[in-house]
This record gives C-alpha cells, sequence and structure tokens, in this order.
C-alpha cells in the first residue's frame, strides 16, 4: 500500500533554489479544501439524521416522494432526477473537451489513469463486494440484499470522478492540463463504457439489471448534461468570454450545487429510514470494500506511474483520479434501477460517507512520499 512507502529512506534528489523555496511555501502554507468540501463528511452525517428522521415521522410523505416517477414505468424517481441534475449540469459546464490535444503531450500518465478506471477499478470492486457482501458478511446479509449491494458498489466503482478531480489535482500540485484531459476523456468514455460494464459485472453477480431502465439512466444522467454542459459552455465562451464565464457564471451555481447535494442525501437517507435503523450494520459491512478498493486502486496507480516514469504532478492526480468515483451519477442509477429505498442505492450514499476523509489520506500519502517517488524517475525527464 500506498503508506508503507514512507518508511524507506532514500537519498533526496538534487533540488533547484525555486523548487525549495516552493517546497518552504507548500509547508508554510498548505493547501486546504475549502470549508464546504473539507467537512462533506459531517454535512452527510447531518443529512443522514435529518433524512432518518424525517423518514420516521413522515412515513406516508416520504413514501409518496419515493414514487413520484417523471413518466409511468421509467423508475426515473422525478425529485431525485432534478436534484441530481442540479449537480452533474454544472460539473459538466467544467469540462473541456479543447484540452483533448494535451492527449500526445502526456501519454503515459493518462494511459495508466484509464487503465486503473476502467480495467481494474470496476473489476476490482465486483470482487470485492461479492467477497465481503455475499461471503464474508452472509451471515448478517440476507442473500437478495447481499447482491443489491453488490450491484450499488459496482455501478459506483464504474463511474470515473469528474467533479472533486479538482480538488484532488489542486490539493497534490497537480499538473491541470492533465487533470483537465483526463476528466473529458473519461466523461467520452462513460457515455460508451459505463452501462456495457454494469451490466457485465451485474450480471457475473448473478443480479439482474434491466438493459432498458440502465440506458434510459445513462441517456438522462450522462447524454443530456453532457451535451448541455458543452453547447451552454460553448455558446457562452464565444459569446462573453473566457474570463466572464470561469469567474462570474460557474461561481453562480456553486450553491446550487451544494444544496442540491444536501438535500438528495436527505431524500435518499429519507426512502432508507428503515433499511438505516433495522440494518446499521450494513453501513459499516459497506464501507469495508470501498476504503479497500481506494487504497488498492490509488497505490497501483502511484506505482505503475512511478514505473513508467511520469512526473509527480501527472501521478499524484492520477492515482486519485483512478481510486475516486462519481458518487453523483451511481446515486442516481442505483435508484433508477433498484428503487430508492434498496440496498444498491444505500450502498452508493455510503460511497459519499467513505470517499472524502480516505481520499484526504490519500493526498497526504501523495504528497509526503514526493521525495521518494522523485528518486524512481530522472529528474531531468521532460518528456513521457
Amino acid at each position: 500500500m500506498l503508506w508503507l512507502i514512507n518508511d524507506v529512506n532514500f537519498p533526496l534528489p538534487p533540488a533547484t533554489m525555486s523548487e525549495l523555496v516552493n517546497r518552504k511555501s507548500e509547508i508554510a502554507n498548505p493547501k486546504r479544501l475549502a470549508f464546504f468540501e473539507r467537512y462533506l463528511t459531517v454535512w452527510v452525517f447531518l443529512c443522514m439524521v435529518v433524512g432518518v428522521a424525517f423518514g420516521k415521522v413522515a412515513p406516508q410523505s416520504t413514501s409518496s416522494l419515493s414514487k413520484l416517477e417523471f413518466v409511468q414505468g421509467s423508475h426515473v424517481n422525478a425529485p431525485i432526477a432534478v436534484l441530481i441534475w442540479l449537480m452533474i449540469y454544472p460539473m459538466m459546464l467544467k469540462v473541456d473537451f479543447t484540452a483533448l490535444g494535451g492527449i500526445a503531450r502526456k501519454p503515459k500518465g493518462l494511459a495508466v489513469t484509464l487503465f486503473v478506471n476502467w480495467l481494474v477499478k470496476p473489476f476490482s470492486m465486483a470482487f470485492l463486494g461479492w467477497l465481503f457482501m455475499q461471503h464474508v458478511f452472509a451471515r448478517w446479509i440476507s442473500p437478495e440484499l447481499a447482491k443489491e449491494y453488490t450491484a450499488g458498489l459496482i455501478i459506483l466503482a464504474a463511474a470515473p470522478c469528474t467533479a472533486m478531480v479538482f480538488v484532488w489535482s489542486y490539493l497534490t500540485d497537480g499538473d491541470p492540463v492533465y487533470t483537465l484531459v483526463q476528466v473529458a476523456v473519461n466523461d467520452l468514455i462513460m457515455l460508451v463504457a459505463f452501462a456495457p460494464i454494469v451490466m457485465f459485472l451485474c450480471g457475473v453477480a448473478n443480479v439482474v439489471v434491466p438493459s432498458k431502465v440502465l440506458i434510459t439512466s445513462v441517456v438522462v444522467f450522462i447524454v443530456i448534461p453532457l451535451a448541455a454542459g458543452w453547447l451552454t459552455r460553448t455558446i457562452l465562451l464565444k459569446s462573453r468570454g473566457k474570463d466572464w464565464f470561469e469567474k462570474g457564471f460557474l461561481p453562480k451555481f456553486q450553491p446550487v450545487t451544494i444544496f442540491a447535494l444536501l438535500l438528495t442525501l436527505v431524500l435518499i437517507f429519507a426512502f432508507q429510514a428503515e433499511n438505516l435503523t433495522t440494518r446499521w450494520l450494513a453501513v459499516l459491512f459497506l464501507a469495508v470494500p470501498i476504503v479497500i478498493q481506494v487504497y488498492f486502486n490509488s497505490t497501483l496507480a502511484y506505482l505503475m506511474m512511478r514505473k513508467l516514469r511520469v512526473p509527480h504532478n501527472v501521478a499524484a492526480p492520477g492515482a486519485l483520479i483512478g481510486a475516486s468515483n462519481f458518487f453523483e451519477l451511481a446515486v442516481a442509477v442505483a435508484i433508477t434501477l433498484f428503487g430508492a429505498g434498496s440496498g444498491a442505492a444505500l450502498a452508493t450514499v455510503v460511497g459519499v460517507l467513505v470517499e472524502v476523509p480516505v481520499m484526504l489520506s490519500v493526498c497526504k500519502i501523495c504528497n509526503q512520499s514526493r521525495d521518494w517517488y522523485q528518486t524512481g524517475i530522472s529528474v531531468t525527464q521532460t518528456t513521457i
């Protein structure tokens, strides 16, 4: 695991005066998350309390909300869908597809993170879900719920992170161009790969996933917001300019996104009130494979990039991108496929609880191991 490498002593690589100055500046003024992101786990816990209380105090209202659909038989819960859109659309506005031209500049770093994102993470999570939900914790979980939990974990892992990627990159001094490239490429791949991967792995885990409903969820929660975000971005950049778009337009969505996220969590926990009060151990059980997969995938990506001599400012965010999840999308898809009160939906919400503190620990590990990492690559290397 990543933390083991800090116990090994290596000679420090030579550093220029500017690098030493930057190091001292980082130590004196460490980077920190914004207030909301820094305490995201706290907000999630508060939403859990409010949601469960609402679900227990007003069960009829909760039931009515959970049954609201855009179209009868579509399985798309209307309140959740609107809130998820308010979260995903602003994220898609930040995706700059012109950054795709930078792929040739750093092919190894991008190749490693895509390999981990699409060929390792979903499959390793499917294995961990099967192992823990259907075997290790089987005596405490019914077979049907175990399958739903496994499906939720698969959905969570099959959706690469989009929004928090920029936060992790910032905290590890990542290359911002690389981060944009990674997000753009992942979103394009997600259009065609997300549904087949989820269907295949759920099928292996003996979980029936209706293909029509899954495709509907992909169109509603990926295709439409991605296209809307791209169209809005293109029009506004041409008409108002980049400076206004990034400093005047995008910041307006910040409070909307925060409100939508918190209200979504309140509703989901309200829908899950019965499960949480009668099966509270499930939250702890679900956290186990999620934590393991984060550390496993981040370690794998980090060590592979060191072996390939990828610069640290690409390797660190790449390792974090390879381990984090697009939990907003995962929550929406799980609710659409299995229902708001399902075990699959609960599994994706646990991902929100676990991800922030665990990913912050990975950020710290990447930063503290920077000198060790540099000994494994040529400090004079300028191409990847």
